[in-house]
């Protein structure tokens, strides 16, 4: 007998696991400074273990879900939103996780506020119980992020008037609404690009990756993704110029998302418009939503000169790898050149990208939502810095896209690996630490399959 799979039970299971979440992100998670635990405490291996619990159960819930999705009555989009909404309910009020990149977040928009300048210092400058929440690496680095979102951010500042806890929930908010356009996306790039819009937002939007980063990390990259969704599903339809002023809002919050601009054109030309017409028609349409958010935002143009921000040394970027085992090879044979290693492999990585993002676009300049998702997911896996929710530029759209279930599989097995690789409080894992989150996640794998057990024992007075 199968295990059974209904809506209620798949709805059940994944809140029980984003409830465990926020209950263990409240002595495990990207703390502020003042509510820090030690690790090797009590209460921090409880929580890191209940979090990796609950990561188990959302897992498996969500997996659950997508048997349901590819059998014979699968639940509407309208259903599958819903659950969506409950899975996320638990993790409003909880505190960040996963990352403490939100507390950057908050001293730069407190920074622009100030008509500090924000590209050309970092959090350092600004002092005060904001600042001393940015992780340490980040003290005195510039801002990476574009005029569109610090200008948001510095609005919620304004608004909050530098308080902690009010700006911590309206940058949750702001994710919240961020994953609700793409939500909202989704459905309609999937029909357009004859894809399942259930399956589309199971993987697009259901995805684990989604509720432990953007929505419990609060990241920025969601409104990337929304404003990116939304101008692709404009640009398809009667207005162009707004698809078009929607993706360079989004490229103006993280810059990956101006190959987007790709697509709006490709978009364009399938509708049937004049493609020197479609470029010029973007370009405008870009030029002046840079120019008016960049004067709105007030933060001036040092952004462009801010793309090049450092990444952390320790990072686990396949180019930043092999740039520290190549420097270490050269270092041990004694070669003055080992310094460059690491810089050579960024350059390296970034001709690759260029190279692949152009193959793809000559090879699927037909189908210009699944070439974006590509060369968005290329961009990730070949550039000078990852994070797991990175992964999401391109797994948001191939959700939409993806020609193949066989395609869905294996993004959806690489986001199921990928959020379980980073400890709720952001930092570095140490060995005790690494033995309480397995301890957490065989916890729930047992948990579960006992439920299986009991789930095919027959019951009592009949036999199997």
């Amino acid at each position: 007998m199968a295990f059974p799979v209904d809506l209620r039970r798949c709805r059940l299971l994944g809140l029980t696991g984003t409830a465990c979440l926020a209950l263990g992100g409240e002595t495990a998670g990207a703390l502020p400074v003042r509510d820090l635990l030690a690790p090797a405490s009590a209460q921090a291996a409880l929580g890191l273990v209940g979090v990796y619990f609950g990561v188990v159960l959302l897992i498996a819930a969500w997996v659950l879900l997508g048997r349901l999705v590819r059998g014979p009555q699968p639940p509407t989009p309208r259903a599958l939103l819903l659950v969506l909404a409950v899975w996320a309910g638990p993790l409003l009020l909880a505190p960040p996780l996963f990352s403490r990149d939100v507390y950057s977040y908050l001293a730069q928009g407190a920074m622009v506020d100030a008509h500090m300048d924000v590209y050309a210092e970092g959090p350092d400058t600004l002092g005060g119980p904001l600042a001393d929440e940015v992780a340490p690496v980040w003290q005195h680095t510039a801002a990476p992020y574009g005029p569109a979102f610090l200008g948001l951010a510095s609005a919620l500042s304004a608004l909050t008037r530098g308080e902690l806890p009010a700006g911590l929930l309206g940058m949750r908010l702001l994710a919240l609404l961020g994953v609700a356009l793409m939500a909202a996306a989704l459905p309609r790039l999937a029909r357009h690009s004859g894809a399942d819009p259930a399956a589309a937002l199971w993987l697009g939007a259901l995805n684990p990756l989604v509720l432990l980063h953007l929505v419990a990390g609060a990241h920025n990259d969601a409104i990337m993704l929304g404003l990116l969704g939304l101008g692709l599903v404009a640009a398809r339809g009667r207005w162009p110029v707004l698809g078009a002023v929607l993706v360079t809002l989004a490229a103006l919050v993280k810059a990956p998302a101006v190959l987007g601009l790709l697509a709006v054109v490709a978009l364009q030309a399938r509708a049937g418009r004049p493609p020197l017409r479609a470029v010029l028609t973007t370009a405008v349409g870009a030029a002046v939503t840079t120019v008016a958010a960049t004067a709105v935002a007030g933060t001036g143009y040092g952004w462009i000169g801010a793309l090049d921000t450092p990444v952390s040394p320790h990072n686990w970027a396949l180019t930043s790898l092999l740039g520290r085992a190549t420097g270490a090879l050269l270092d041990h044979l004694g070669s003055n050149l080992a310094p460059l290693a690491v810089p050579a492999w960024h350059l390296l990585g970034l001709a690759a990208t260029a190279v692949a993002v152009l193959l793809i676009w000559l090879r699927l300049r037909f189908r210009p939502v699944y070439a974006l998702g590509l060369s968005l997911l290329t961009v990730a896996v070949f550039g000078p810095a990852i994070r797991p929710w990175y992964v999401l530029w391109g797994l948001f759209l191939i959700a939409a896209a993806a020609p193949s279930t066989s395609v869905r599989h294996r993004v959806a097995a690489l986001a199921g690996v990928l959020a379980l690789a980073v400890l709720p409080s952001g930092g570095p894992a140490d060995a005790g630490q690494l033995v309480l989150a397995v301890s957490g996640g065989v916890l729930g794998v047992v948990v579960l399959w006992q439920a299986h057990l009991t789930a095919q024992a027959p019951a009592p007075g009949r036999t199997a």
